[in-house]
């Protein structure tokens, strides 16, 4: 078939990669000048597969209330009459509960852990380098309650078949050396050895180039995508600033502005921007740098190393679209790595950045088939669009041809919001 990808972020990249691969005529439209120049370009660095939990979990309704008189929250609230956020919002809390937070845990570890293996696959056919590292994640508890509260996650990392490790204060630095330069800090963490670090904006360049080069994808960029028409229950044409372009698929990838689109064609998404912040600062002291990703959990901060950088992203704020770059934001995240890893980085040679994650109220990514016969969706990966890129790439592509799917796609399609 051929097929019109729409979107050049991770998630679009992965989408025609798989795509080409079962042999379709691929090609990707994006308004931007080159890949992954929006979500994708800064994020936190980590390819968290056994991470993958939902941001809506029991106790968060009191916590959300507590954060908006701290300094350093790890969630802010910009007041505003939205009655779009104010729908996501209630939503969001109707999750908040054991039954749904486990539910919504087995969905994103089923797509996160298939992304494990397809990412392994992709790089070891392709042979891209992306400052890659296969060294896990450690996630730092500051205080008992955080390491009781972690139960319920192991369980559900138990029961998928996921590594994981309980580990004690005295056995953190055999994970992260430069920890030992910030004693009595940490009571404990969860250490998931495969997880994975890199640069999601050079990943999805590198893939794009293959993509490009070895499978004969196309790519239209500077490329503004203005609406989709429909006739006979089938998507007709996308039109865009370059004019009408048409196809047999069309697959929707684009993240938080998704939405927009599908209203054209009466699908409504709950998808709703949360914004997030990163710094990247230079290496100074390698001794004193993380050698993989670690998250505080206090403030939920990811802390990744690429080879000679150090990627710090966080915070999650609910403020509609506006990209503008808050400083009491990155003083947070600035607070927190220097307060893990005071020596490893130049603070003072950071590059902030912004961008809008594609959240859904269950934190569950929109993967599969629409009332359209020839439109897919793959979008609302929320805050895990790097980690679950290729799983849920993948599983697409076997969807789209009709394939008996490498994994079950149950509850991950848009007809779970449907009632």
């Amino acid at each position: 078939m051929k097929i019109l990808v729409l979107g050049a972020g991770v998630v679009g990249v992965t989408s025609a990669y798989y795509l080409a691969r079962q042999g379709h005529e691929v090609t990707v439209v994006d308004r931007q000048p080159s890949p992954a120049m929006e979500t994708s370009y800064g994020n936190a660095g980590q390819v968290s597969f056994g991470f993958s939990s939902p941001w809506a979990a029991p106790g968060i309704p009191q916590k959300a209330v507590k954060w908006m008189f701290q300094e350093h929250a790890p969630l802010k609230i910009q007041p505003r009459m939205d009655p779009t956020m104010a729908r996501f919002m209630m939503k969001m809390l109707g999750n908040c509960n054991p039954e749904s937070y486990a539910t919504n845990k087995e969905r994103m570890v089923r797509v996160a852990e298939h992304s494990r293996m397809c990412i392994d696959a992709l790089r070891a056919e392709t042979g891209i380098r992306y400052e890659d590292r296969q060294r896990g994640l450690l996630q730092l508890f500051r205080n008992d309650k955080q390491v009781a509260a972690a139960d319920r996650d192991m369980q559900v990392l138990a029961q998928c078949g996921i590594r994981h490790k309980l580990l004690g204060a005295d056995e953190l630095t055999a994970i992260e050396p430069a920890l030992a330069r910030v004693p009595g800090k940490f009571v404990g963490g969860l250490h998931l050895p495969d997880d994975q670090t890199g640069d999601c904006h050079l990943f999805t360049n590198r893939l794009a180039d293959y993509c490009r080069e070895t499978l004969g994808v196309t790519f239209l960029f500077n490329t503004t995508i203005e609406r989709l028409t429909r006739v006979s229950g089938r998507v007709e044409a996308v039109h865009t600033s370059a004019g009408k372009l048409t196809a047999d698929s069309y697959v929707m990838a684009l993240g938080s502005y998704s939405p927009f689109l599908a209203r054209d064609l009466d699908i409504r998404l709950p998808i709703y921007p949360v914004k997030g912040y990163s710094l990247t600062l230079p290496v100074i002291d390698d001794g004193g740098a993380p050698q993989s990703t670690v998250m505080d959990e206090t403030f939920k901060v990811a802390i990744s190393r690429f080879d000679n950088r150090i990627r710090v992203g966080g915070t999650a704020e609910l403020a509609s679209y506006d990209l503008s770059l808050a400083e009491k934001r990155r003083a947070t995240i600035a607070m927190v790595v220097r307060d893990v890893f005071p020596e490893g980085g130049d603070l003072a040679q950071a590059e902030f950045w912004t961008g809008l994650r594609p959240m859904t109220p269950d934190s569950t990514p929109i993967i599969g088939a629409t009332k359209y016969d020839n439109l897919w969706l793959n979008t609302g990966h929320g805050t895990l669009g790097w980690t679950m890129s290729c799983g849920s790439a993948q599983l697409l592509a076997d969807l789209v041809d009709g394939r008996q799917p490498a994994i079950n796609p149950e509850g991950l399609s848009v007809a779970r919001y449907a009632a």
